[in-house]
């Protein structure tokens, strides 16, 4: 699915009251509660027309392993009207695009539901309640799991230590159905959700990661039954109930683990993505406080936040002062102070007082909404090592039960009262839940480390990608530079002037520029950083007969004077005396006549020499690539590189967009793999042509929406960390493969040939997994 360029995301209306959902999936078609999670977008046909497009973002419950979220992306694209599908089994979440006109929410929800699965909006599954229930559960299980496997082992004990012939008869069979007994609970109870899921499976003709786990304790389960009830029978007196019990239970433990693992790697994105309040204290009409939901929250709502709580929605100080921790926004863990009119944030927390604010902005149009939206669309995204892994995964599945017939069949040959044990080691020991989870788990990991710092990821394939770089490229404006002019030098044309003279035309100059939003009257208005600013600022200036001329200048009258100030022709005078300067200059004239200019120029962002070199340092070649005039651009890669230990690889300035795009096509081209860094709308071409593409938290919804990371707090010394992260990442994820691969290499051959017993090879498999995920968790830290 793509979406064409001039695609505008907003969310749906406004709502109240609590989301729920029905077991019909009737309510999910309700605008109300559909805002919550879908957002509307104009996409233009190719006619030239436009209609709307909706995303859906919603968790899949139910779903554990790749197999499942191919069920689902199955189940979604056969329904007409849907136009894209993204499913990420390990963060359970689901994107649809859909065409609202063709088909509904409840449509594909039910298609879904047919398939053993149900959705829910993130912000009711994810919810505190729930993931406790989700906890609570996988405990009882393990717990009932470990009591019985105890208890087993127990009564299994004797036969392991004991001369034949050493226990009569009639207690070994008394043994054996007091394990017969204590199994019960743990194939009824414990390992229930492996045949719920695997019979969901099998109803769909389809293998997932469950279905050789249960054809597994079913098979040892009904021999070991067989062998109770009729010793002498062709199964061997031989039962495996303490196998049984001990593998259900190192699975168990496994799947509890990487249940704990997902909150702390995905619940760490989810905690972010929900951590608006659920209710707040809103003034009403009369004075007084009321406690209302979040969603009620309305524009120019004056709301009351305590201590320690997130504010719902954007908005303007009304208490003297405060104290938020933007963390989430800026990455900076250091609390901001705010005075009384000062700009709040959503999602920042209240570290000071309690604290009154006036509402500005809701939903969509808040900064943390837009941070979430990254994050949601994060969360589904597969990297390429992940979809090789699925890829792999499926056909492996096929290849293990037929690997485990043969085995049995082989075996029945030769000793047919090992043969299903044999086989049933050789179903547990393959089962590729390892080849799953290494990629996941080590990617959302970095993710959530990641966030953390303000860094937000929206595809999960540029931690690989950034990590395979060898070249970076900047833009200039905005980027190596901040977005505000500075006054370097002023120059008078009179240079006998007093000092009190030089003062008032400073003042007079100011007092005009004030009145401008142009960027440079701007720089003028904030010029402090000389004592004759100072003496400016303290005298009282009165215009009359103000002006702007777009682009061109401003001027007044100052008493029986008339000052101009903006651009050489628009001031008027003669500036032969100016000589040449690379950067934007602003002209001074009083009645005509040339009184003073001063130059100006960008100022540096106070990082960028420091992540040049962070960058240079690993091995990265540094790029300047921007549209701005030759020497200004020049003068920019000269102070960066002035003295460092590396040099540009090139500078290119005065280039177009498209100048840009090929440049970078032709750096490709030579086997390079690109890193862009770019603020501006201009700039959108080149980051989606790019390998990687960066930006800085203050660049437009566009620019974001093009870039694969986004850096909140617009520290330029953060491209070296993400790169750092992503190596990382890459290290560890190949190293969960050579596990997951290594260890069945190793472990298959001792099952197929008998030396592996079944709880061996369920140890072995939730030993694998744990493994994989507890070498992904290195990276959260």
């Amino acid at each position: 699915m793509t979406a064409s360029a001039d695609t505008a995301w907003r969310w749906g209306e406004d709502h109240q009251g609590p989301l729920t959902v029905d077991d019909d999936f009737a309510s999910l078609d309700d605008n109300v509660e559909q805002s919550a999670f879908t957002q509307l977008a104009d996409v233009t046909l190719p006619d030239g027309s436009t209609r709307q497009q909706a995303c859906s973002v919603l968790v899949v419950q139910g779903m554990y392993c790749a197999a499942c979220a191919d069920a689902v992306t199955a189940a979604v694209e056969r329904v007409q009207g849907i136009e894209g599908v993204e499913v990420n089994a390990a963060t359970r979440r689901v994107t649809v695009y859909w065409n609202p006109d063709a088909t509904t929410v409840s449509a594909w929800a039910k298609a879904v539901g047919d398939k053993g699965y149900r959705l829910l909006p993130a912000r009711d599954a994810l919810s505190l309640t729930e993931r406790m229930k989700a906890s609570r559960r996988a405990l009882w299980r393990l717990f009932v799991a470990g009591f019985c496997t105890m208890q087993v082992m127990m009564y299994a004990w004797p036969a392991y230590v004991a001369e034949p012939g050493d226990i009569p008869p009639d207690i070994e069979q008394l043994l054996r159905w007091a394990s017969l007994v204590l199994t019960l609970p743990v194939l009824l109870f414990a390992a229930q959700t492996f045949f719920t899921v695997a019979w969901r499976d099998a109803k769909q003709l389809r293998i997932g990661m469950d279905t050789p786990v249960s054809i597994g304790i079913a098979v040892a389960f009904s021999v070991s039954v067989a062998a109770t009830f009729n010793p002498k029978g062709m199964w061997g007196a031989e039962v495996w109930f303490d196998s049984l019990t001990m593998f259900v239970f190192f699975l168990l433990c496994s799947r509890y683990w990487e249940l704990k693992a997902r909150d702390r790697t995905a619940g760490a994105l989810d905690a972010i993505a929900h951590r608006l309040p659920d209710s707040v204290l809103v003034q009403t009409d009369s004075g007084e406080w009321q406690r209302l939901s979040g969603r009620n929250v309305r524009l120019d709502h004056v709301l009351q936040i305590a201590v320690g709580q997130a504010l719902p929605a954007d908005g303007v100080l009304l208490s003297e002062q405060a104290t938020t921790d933007e963390a989430l926004l800026t990455g900076e863990s250091t609390p901001v102070h705010k005075l009384v009119g000062d700009a709040l944030v959503a999602g920042s927390i209240n570290v000071g007082q309690a604290l009154r604010m006036r509402v500005t902005q809701l939903g969509t149009h808040t900064r943390f909404a837009q941070i979430v939206a990254l994050m949601e669309r994060a969360a589904t995204d597969k990297p390429r090592l992940a979809q090789l892994a699925d890829r792999i995964a499926a056909p492996f599945l096929v290849v293990v039960l037929l690997l485990a017939s043969g085995t049995a069949v082989y075996w029945w040959t030769l000793a047919p009262a090992h043969a299903l044990a044999i086989a049933v080691s050789v179903l547990i020991v393959t089962c590729p839940c390892a080849l799953s989870l290494a990629t996941p788990t080590a990617m959302l990991a970095s993710a959530g480390q990641l966030a953390k710092r303000g860094l937000l990821l929206r595809r999960l394939q540029a931690l690989e990608a950034v990590s395979q770089a060898t070249t970076v490229v900047f833009d200039k404006t905005g980027t190596l530079t901040s977005d505000q002019l500075q006054v370097v030098h002023m120059h008078f044309a009179a240079q006998a002037l007093s000092a009190a003279q030089r003062n008032g035309v400073l003042a007079a100059a100011q007092a005009l520029s004030a009145a401008s939003m142009h960027p440079s009257s701007k720089a003028v208005a904030r010029y402090t950083h000389a004592p004759l600013a100072q003496l400016a600022a303290s005298t009282p200036i009165e215009l009359h007969e103000l002006r702007e001329q777009a682009g061109a200048g401003v001027t007044a009258h100052i008493g029986n004077q008339q000052w101009r100030v903006g651009s050489a022709s628009f001031a008027g005078g003669d500036w032969s005396h100016a000589g040449a300067w690379a950067g934007p200059r602003v002209f001074v004239s009083c009645n005509g006549q040339a009184v003073a200019h001063l130059d100006l120029a960008e100022s540096l962002r106070p990082d960028a020499r420091a992540a040049l070199d962070a960058l240079a340092a690993q091995g990265l070649r540094v790029r300047l690539l921007s549209g701005d005039q030759r020497a200004a651009v020049q003068a920019v890669a000269t102070e960066l590189s002035r003295g460092a230990a590396w040099s540009w690889a090139s500078v290119q300035a005065g280039t177009s967009p498209l100048d840009k795009l090929n440049a970078i096509k032709a750096w490709q081209a030579q086997g390079e793999r690109v890193v862009m860094v770019g603020d501006g709308i201009n700039d959108a071409p080149v980051l989606a042509q790019a390998d990687v593409s960066m930006t800085l938290g203050q660049a437009a919804a566009l620019v974001q929406n093009r870039a694969d990371v986004v850096i909140q707090g617009a520290q330029l010394v953060d491209i070296a960390h993400v790169r750092q992260i992503g190596k990382a990442s890459l290290r560890v994820v190949k190293q969960n493969l050579m596990w997951a691969l290594g260890y069945n290499v190793l472990a298959v051959p001792m099952a197929v040939s008998g030396l592996l017993a079944p709880w061996a090879a369920g140890l072995g498999m939730a030993i694998s997994s744990l493994v994989v995920v507890a070498n992904a968790m290195r990276l959260s830290k």
